[in-house]
């Protein structure tokens, strides 16, 4: 078939430049919503051959695709007789070709010119004349982006009306670039402000590692609110830490710059091989171990243990916007499952009166609130540590105790992840 395909292109004459990232962006529609696979993961096999540029044109076309699959699907149904299937190649076709025009600035002509080679026959008629049709109405997309109704309904149905909204508005754009100062280095030269001390949000789009200070270790990539839980635990003192399911490893840096001895232990050997490069370009120190913390255990207890957990990633839909796509309640549930074991097992390398902060990246009570009040009824040697607002900057006001960063936070200034943040102290004797 691909042979056929092939042929058949070649018989129609070359290609429109930028037709190979398209066809790497429909792949990558497909993987997500079809197959159910990160967007990230099929990266690779979407866009083999593709150089830099062109690979990263398809990685923007289809993330741009998902955050604004509803409001074109709903476009692409209001200029065709009957719903296409959501499965139907010229969806997909279609998806690609409108979304480039109404959400990236691509001219018309070129986003339909390399969409068409995609398709062959009736299909191909039908995206021409659909685009064309939405084309002539002028359509526009709104202001605000429609979540998956399924994703909609439920964080309303646990946040409110207002949080869902939020959301909503945040998932129209890519976010902002957000950067965490080693002690003593200054931001990169430009337009930006200041979140939070030794916190930095840049303006408009950028290319990392050409910034100024990336390569000497001024700075490391970080959401403000990815930079909540290690701020909880305070200064280091030489204090030892353990950074649990520690890589890429934004956390084991701060911690290492705020004073901590600290090792930093995730199952990962690829993703702490990253973790090992951010460390070195810092210049920054850690011990860096390969392990399940399932199966590993420290040498001696610790002042400080930071476990941010595998969860579904729902609180960081603003950079992978494919999550809400994939995440089921089944999910949550497998996640929260070894949350629990993961805590369990951690609480107990605490020396007396030290503390644990856990956190998860996830807008899902079954992964936070629950989880903790499961470990405090199991637990009784352990109570909630309560965070003070005045510890995050009064940017946000904790509720009994624990942080819960919602889609809303920092909204003006371009939004935030979504994490739940409690804080553990191991009682006396306990």
């Amino acid at each position: 078939m691909a042979r056929l395909k092939r042929r058949n292109e070649a018989r129609a004459g070359p290609l429109p430049p930028g037709t190979p990232a398209r066809r790497a962006a429909l792949s990558l529609l497909d993987a997500v919503l079809r197959k159910g696979l990160p967007l990230e993961a099929a990266l690779d096999t979407a866009a083999r051959g593709l150089d830099r540029a062109d690979r990263g044109l398809a990685h923007g076309i289809a993330a741009e695709a998902l955050r604004r699959l509803a409001d074109v699907d709903h476009l692409i149904d209001s200029a065709t007789p009957r719903p296409l299937p959501d499965d139907a190649k010229a969806r997909f076709a279609l998806r690609i070709a409108l979304v480039q025009v109404l959400a990236m600035a691509t001219p018309p002509h070129a986003a339909i010119a390399t969409v068409l080679p995609l398709v062959d026959g009736g299909p191909r008629r039908l995206v021409h004349g659909v685009f064309g049709a939405l084309m002539r109405r002028r359509a526009t997309l709104p202001e605000a982006a429609r979540l998956p109704p399924e994703v909609a309904a439920r964080w309303e149905r646990h946040w409110g009306g207002d949080v869902a909204a939020a959301a909503a508005r945040l998932f129209a754009a890519p976010p902002p670039l957000d950067i965490t100062l080693a002690p003593g280095a200054a931001p990169p030269e430009g337009q930006g402000i200041s979140l939070l001390p030794g916190h930095f949000r840049l303006s408009g789009r950028h290319q990392v590692a050409g910034l100024t200070g990336y390569g000497e270790g001024g700075w490391w990539v970080q959401d403000v609110a990815a930079s909540f839980p290690a701020r909880l635990l305070g200064p280091g003192d030489g204090r030892r830490a353990l950074d649990l399911c520690a890589a890429p490893g934004g956390k084991t840096l701060q911690l290492a710059a705020a004073g901590f001895s600290v090792t930093a232990v995730d199952v990962s050997e690829s993703r702490l091989a990253r973790l090992s490069e951010n460390l070195a370009r810092a210049r920054l120190e850690a011990d860096v171990v390969a392990a399940d913390i399932l199966d590993w255990a420290p040498p001696e207890p610790v002042e400080a243990v930071l476990l941010d957990a595998p969860c579904s990633a729902t609180g960081i839909y603003r950079r992978h916007p494919d999550v809400l796509y994939r995440a089921r309640p089944k999910d949550f549930l497998r996640f929260a499952e070894a949350q629990r074991a993961m805590l369990s097992r951690a609480c107990k390398w605490l020396k007396p009166n030290g503390r644990l902060v856990y956190s998860v990246c996830s807008l899902e009570p079954e992964e936070g609130e629950q989880i903790l009040e499961v470990f405090l009824k199991a637990e009784s040697g352990f109570e909630v540590d309560p965070i003070d607002g005045d510890e995050l900057g009064g940017t946000i006001a904790p509720v009994g105790g624990v942080v819960r960063a919602l889609p809303g936070l920092f909204e003006a200034e371009g939004g935030a992840d979504g994490f739940f943040i409690a804080r553990i102290r191991r009682r006396r004797g306990g």
